[in-house]
């Protein structure tokens, strides 16, 4: 048998992602769906103490003796987020996140993002991906596996909170799971990131040829089906995240909420199902976080379990979309029951949807071929 030395690796830029099929939302969906079947048996593995964490956060204190160190200013961190995914993907990987919500100002992206792909045994690379549209469609498709098994069947309507790159993909998720819908909410902070996302919708999407846009988070959820929150902010007080009242909500609605959102005390009652897409991942923020930790984590999933710890919900209550995924716990039960999702995001997401990727990119003779080494100058 022959060995070699030699490392190769493929550079994918984001228009090489693009053609590799990134933006194939609903193979996306069927990849995530794939991905929870193996995370709730047990074959992945993530950072930290319980192999659940979110990853590894760099933030900034408000005062320092440095000059030059960034000024901890809205969304500004910094991220390592790996994991090792088995079943039929067989890869680990780890995407470098650097966020800060002024990069708006200089026309960038609030987030820019990095993804590499590594052999499990070895550790060598086997791809070094642009992770922009790679991380936000699989966030978004995350809502649309839950609205799968989920949502109604003849939901026909989306409230969204939030008309940015993640309401884009959590809307293109919905539709790729939700046939009837017809009719869009929604609200923005901006007339130039609503009329972009309308131009965007309408091109799309021509099935949804009714488009209305609200003045207050009320109306993005009385009457929808389909409701989501995509916004970012500031974390801190949660008093400011976006509410939801039990008042708004219509029967049998599903919400997915992969940002921040607090819900009054009618929604935590519990007759509200509450579904998170993975348990150990916010057990691992609580054990992470000053408490509450909501304060620090906007995100629905974390509020559970500071009510776990405040005895206000108990942990048998709490779902996962893995579990019904698997058929060992129930779907939707009626039409009339209405279910809250938390959507926390996961590097295990990141490793599925790029092996897909990247697996894509070698068949169709996508990106560069980059060499690491012919042998290397220390072993």
């Amino acid at each position: 048998m022959t060995t070699t030395t030699r490392i190769d690796f493929l550079y994918l830029s984001e228009q090489d992602m693009i053609r590799a099929g990134v933006t194939d939302m609903l193979a996306c969906v069927n990849t995530m769906e794939e991905m929870f079947g193996l995370l709730y048996h047990g074959d992945y593995r993530m950072a930290g103490p319980n192999s659940d964490s979110h990853g590894a956060m760099i933030t900034f204190p408000k005062d320092s003796p440095f000059p030059n160190m960034p000024k901890p200013t809205a969304d500004r961190r910094m991220m390592a987020m790996p994991a090792y995914l088995g079943g039929d993907f067989q890869t680990a990987g780890v995407k470098w996140y650097g966020s800060n919500i002024a990069n708006r100002e200089k026309g960038l992206p609030r987030s820019i993002l990095m993804f590499t792909l590594n052999d499990p045994d070895t550790g060598a690379p086997l791809a070094h991906m642009s992770a922009n549209l790679l991380s936000a469609y699989r966030t978004g498709a995350i809502p649309g596996v839950g609205a799968r098994h989920l949502a109604r069947r003849d939901s026909k309507v989306i409230g969204l909170l939030g008309p940015g790159v993640m309401g884009k993909t959590t809307v293109s998720a919905f539709m790729a799971v939700c046939p009837e819908v017809d009719t869009l909410k929604v609200k923005g902070r901006s007339a130039k990131s609503l009329d972009e996302f309308i131009t965007w919708l309408r091109s799309t999407y021509p099935q949804i040829t009714n488009i209305e846009v609200v003045d207050s988070i009320e109306a993005v959820v009385r009457g929808s089906d389909l409701v989501t929150y995509c916004t970012s902010g500031e974390t801190g007080d949660p008093s400011t995240y976006p509410l939801v009242k039990r008042e708004w909500v219509k029967p049998g609605a599903f919400l997915a909420m992969p940002a921040g959102c607090r819900m009054d005390e009618a929604m935590e009652a519990s007759d509200v199902r509450k579904v998170v897409d993975n348990t150990g991942l916010y057990q691992a923020w609580f054990e992470e976080l000053p408490k509450p930790a909501h304060n620090h984590v906007p995100l629905v999933g974390v509020r559970f379990m500071d009510m776990i710890e405040e005895g206000k919900l108990l942990p048998d209550q709490l779902e996962d979309i893995g579990k019904i995924i698997a058929a060992e716990a129930p779907g939707r039960v009626n039409d009339e029951e209405i279910i809250i999702m938390s959507v926390g995001g996961m590097p295990v997401e990141d490793v599925a949807w790029g092996t897909v990727v990247y697996r894509q990119a070698l068949e169709r003779g996508v990106g560069l071929k980059l060499n690491l080494w012919e042998s290397p100058a220390l072993s």
